[in-house]
């Protein structure tokens, strides 16, 4: 099991992009969460910050071993979310992941995401 938080730069002036983008997976929920079981994706949420005049997109998930990458995904949700990827996350910014010290789930619900 992965735990996981990453942080992305959001391209300059792409911030009413990145609020439809928040809004179709939201508007799309039911479609969203069929695709994250191909990718073994337990738990996945956005988080957004403003921060030094940079906006960033905060990746926090919860994924089993050996799920299927997002980008061979077939399935239309996946592709726009692609698309509004592409469109607004900075590339020339390397992710931070930051390091995960202490995982706390307890052994019922971890039994049930393995």
């Amino acid at each position: 099991m992965n735990v996981e938080l990453t942080r992305f730069r959001v391209k300059e002036g792409k911030s009413e992009i990145v609020d439809e983008w928040l809004k179709f997976l939201n508007d799309n929920m039911e479609d969203v969460l069929l695709t994250l079981e191909g990718e073994k994706m337990y738990v996945e949420t956005i988080f957004r910050e403003e921060l030094n005049g940079h906006e960033y997109l905060y990746w926090y998930s919860i994924q089993g071993e050996n799920g299927q990458d997002v980008e061979a995904s077939s399935h239309w949700i996946d592709k726009k979310h692609i698309e509004y990827w592409k469109e607004c996350i900075d590339e020339r910014f390397k992710p931070v992941d930051l390091k995960t010290e202490v995982v706390m789930i307890p052994n019922n619900i971890r039994k049930s995401l393995m």
